[in-house]
């Protein structure tokens, strides 16, 4: 039995999405978006780090989110992209849970990152005198580094348990990557256990969701109370931005994994393709489109 489980996960299959035709259209579309989307972030990296005026928490955050969303999907779309190159589907046991730890774990701090961000801007608006004090260059430095703590914190229990399931007969991982959900379906094991913690860590993602509810509805009754036009319109443009990432974040994620185990299909790989690869190349966009500061640094980026 010990050899033959040891055999039988000596590496997975990755089915990728749910065709062969929307294989090479899926080929195709990161092809393209993938390159943009690392471009993308990493000019607003440089954007900001080349532009004193934009050296404040805000920015500080934003320039973090970036590089999350830069190794969020190179993580996974860099091995599809080889594979299919290659003409392969196939990703080792250990490569598997290696690439669920880190994607765990990076999901984790871009979801703390945008609540973090959420609280910034709450800051900003309901107590501008407080807000420097609130937000310090230590007190930003401390959230990144929680944001780390927790995510590889939750990451490392899911990889654990399920290194420890037996994978007895079918290896094909109806995913593009190696992910929990495919995985547990997969187990000939007692899986009890992992799916509890599962749902555990959903919970736990969901807690930040709450924060940022909160957080915006102090800032739509703070601005409720502003008297100028203008001091509305800059609020509600500073936090558009943030609004229209978290809602494609978020509406991706509950669609993905806020349903039974069992109700797991290959056809759910499209949705992850969403949060992997569309938000992610959406933020840099976003934020520089809406945010004048943003497209001025990025003009001296480019003219310098």
């Amino acid at each position: 039995m010990r050899e033959e489980n040891q055999s039988s996960t000596r590496e997975f299959i990755l089915l990728g999405v749910t065709g062969q035709q929307e294989q090479e259209d899926f080929f195709i579309l990161l092809l393209f978006v993938y390159p943009f989307k690392v471009a993308g972030n990493l000019l607003i990296i440089l954007a900001i780090l080349s532009d004193s005026s934009l050296h404040n928490p805000m920015y500080f955050l934003l320039a973090n989110l970036s590089l999350v969303d830069i190794f969020f999907s190179s993580v996974t779309i860099t091995k599809m992209l080889a594979n299919h190159l290659l003409g392969s589907k196939t990703i080792s046991f250990v490569g598997c849970l290696t690439q669920m730890y880190i994607m765990i774990a990076l999901a984790n701090a871009d979801n703390y990152m945008l609540a973090a961000m959420a609280y910034d801007q709450t800051m900003a608006i309901s107590r501008p005198l407080q807000y420097t004090t609130i937000m310090s260059l230590w007190s930003c430095i401390l959230l990144v580094v929680t944001w780390w703590v927790i995510g590889n914190a939750n990451a490392l229990p899911h990889t654990l348990l399920t290194a420890s399931l037996s994978f007895c007969g079918n290896k094909e991982v109806a995913n593009f990557y190696c992910d929990i959900f495919p995985l547990l379906k997969l187990s000939c094991s007692d899986t009890h256990l992992n799916v509890k913690m599962m749902y555990l860590g959903v919970g736990v993602f969901s807690v930040p969701l709450l924060g940022i509810i909160v957080s915006y509805a102090g800032v739509f009754s703070t601005v409720l109370h502003i008297p100028s036009t203008k001091g509305v319109q800059k609020a509600f443009s500073t936090c558009g931005s943030h609004l229209t990432i978290v809602s494609l974040y978020y509406g991706t994620v509950m669609g993905m994994y806020f349903q039974p185990l069992a109700s797991y299909r290959l056809k759910d790989a499209v949705i992850a393709v969403m949060y992997m690869t569309v938000t992610p190349m959406l933020n840099p966009f976003i934020y520089s489109l809406r945010n004048r500061d943003m497209k001025a640094a990025l003009k001296k980026l480019f003219h310098s």
